[in-house]
């Protein structure tokens, strides 16, 4: 059974394994509600971006298997062994070869370079240091290659983002969960440039398409 309970001197990375490998049993069902109102299209949009080889950087339980383009090459990385039991059978049932590791985004077990797209939905929101994420993001990209987020932030419409702040002094402590994040700043101070974004929702949902500088490199 998997241990939930707080520990003593617990880091941030451990916290997060331990709070989605308690929500993993849950996690598909709770999510379909927001996904059908709040992020509809959300993981269509990723998927038409990507191409060659991929990187799907907090796969989870696998959300975005059943979008992403036979021919592409695809591997992807989940902090919590529980989430990620559930993406592997996922991706079987949806007879998908994909190279599905447990590792943490903000230390990706993957050579520089090595990847033409790396994605993440819905997960820069809880991961500890974002800016550390999305900095391996870049890293794991190829010259040329793009980066693909979706994902909540703070709303551009101030009553919104106040509540946004208030729920974050409780989901923060509870589950690092954060609503008034913005990842468009972070990835434009990691060197990437920036193709396409959209706001929606009251300005609480993002979409981002950058690209590494650099020219692509010819397999």
């Amino acid at each position: 059974m998997t241990d939930t309970k707080p520990k003593a001197c617990e880091t941030p990375t451990a916290k997060q394994q331990r709070v989605w490998d308690k929500a993993a049993p849950s996690y598909d069902k709770q999510m379909a509600f927001f996904e059908r109102v709040q992020f509809a299209g959300g993981r269509e949009w990723l998927a038409e971006r990507a191409q060659g080889r991929v990187l799907e950087v907090a796969v989870g339980t696998g959300r975005n298997l059943p979008f992403y383009a036979k021919d592409i090459e695809l591997t992807g990385i989940e902090l919590s062994p529980e989430m990620l039991a559930i993406a592997r059978q996922r991706a079987t049932e949806l007879d998908i070869s994909a190279d599905l590791r447990q590792g943490d985004a903000a230390n990706l077990p993957i050579e520089d370079g090595s990847f033409d797209t790396v994605v993440c939905a819905l997960s820069l929101c809880t991961i500890p240091d974002p800016r550390r994420a999305i900095a391996e993001m870049h890293r794991a990209l190829a010259p040329g290659g793009r980066l693909l987020l979706l994902d909540h932030i703070g709303s551009s419409w101030p009553p919104v983002y106040a509540l946004q702040w208030l729920a974050e002094r409780l989901t923060i402590q509870l589950a690092g969960e954060h609503f008034t994040r913005r990842q468009l700043p972070l990835v434009r101070s990691a060197g990437l440039e920036i193709v396409e974004t959209s706001r929606s929702k009251a300005g609480t949902v993002e979409r981002i398409y950058a690209v590494k500088p650099g020219v692509p490199i010819e397999g």
